[in-house]
């Protein structure tokens, strides 16, 4: 549960975005911290403390002996860092939300909670040609369908068609997961890819055994490969479509 969590977390845009400041700033407090124990012999709370109240490193070097110059040329560059890195977390956060992404992000988590109270839908992997028109049948049909997409220009287009949109590999069973493949009547594999559309199948199988799959192939070798992997219905787009123009002859 936690995992999911923190991994649905890392895979935000702000998220990521944020994480290289922070880590910043965690990286001074550690070398902060370290610095002063070795070089006044405190323990760690204590160097802690320096780190909240810099005044406290003067009221210690009037009772003990030490490199008390060294310590404070140390501690100004200590404190330098974290001011920086501080402006550098702010910047970031305020540069997302006059950018957009606070609202993004705020949408995105309606989205993932609106998905969460899905049951019986379809889970669309991929949202080209064949995702689309897949998508649009469901809708016709009253159904509800949720799009896994990872390029983020298709992905912003099944957000602005309407779409409940998972940003992600289909192949994670994380991003699966995300999609609620578990209480999914049906999951599509329709990704122009069909290597990647069998190993969709794969994962999807082992999450929910009971889940109907459809995968998309691009010709008839890969068809047995397919059924090997769980799928119960293996379309060839090629095929279909030269039928149909048969068919209207």
């Amino acid at each position: 549960m936690l995992n999911g969590i923190v991994g649905t977390m890392a895979r935000r845009p702000l998220v990521r975005r944020a994480s290289v400041p922070v880590a910043t700033f965690s990286a001074v407090v550690v070398a902060g911290v370290a610095g002063f124990v070795a070089l006044a012999g405190v323990g760690v709370v204590e160097a802690l403390f320096w780190l909240l109240d810099p005044t406290s490193i003067e009221l210690h070097f009037a009772t003990h002996e030490g490199p008390a110059r060294l310590v404070k040329a140390y501690a100004v560059l200590v404190l330098s860092g974290l001011v920086l890195a501080g402006l550098w977390i702010g910047e970031t956060l305020l540069s997302a939300a006059f950018g957009g992404r606070m609202r993004e992000e705020i949408e995105r988590m309606n989205v993932e909670r609106k998905i969460d109270g899905l049951e019986d839908h379809i889970v669309i992997c991929g949202y080209g040609m064949f995702g689309r028109t897949i998508a649009d049948s469901a809708r016709r049909d009253d159904r509800s369908a949720v799009v896994v997409e990872c390029d983020e220009a298709q992905y912003e287009r099944a957000l602005d068609d309407g779409r409940f949109a998972v940003d992600g590999d289909a192949r994670r069973e994380e991003v699966l997961t995300d999609a609620g493949v578990r209480d999914a009547d049906t999951v599509v594999a329709a990704i122009d890819d069909s290597n990647a559309n069998i190993q969709i199948a794969i994962a999807a199988s082992q999450l929910a055994p009971g889940v109907r799959l459809v995968v998309r192939v691009g010709d008839e070798t890969y068809e047995s490969l397919a059924r090997r992997a769980g799928a119960d219905e293996v379309v060839i787009p090629e095929v279909v479509s030269g039928r149909q123009v048969t068919t209207e002859l």
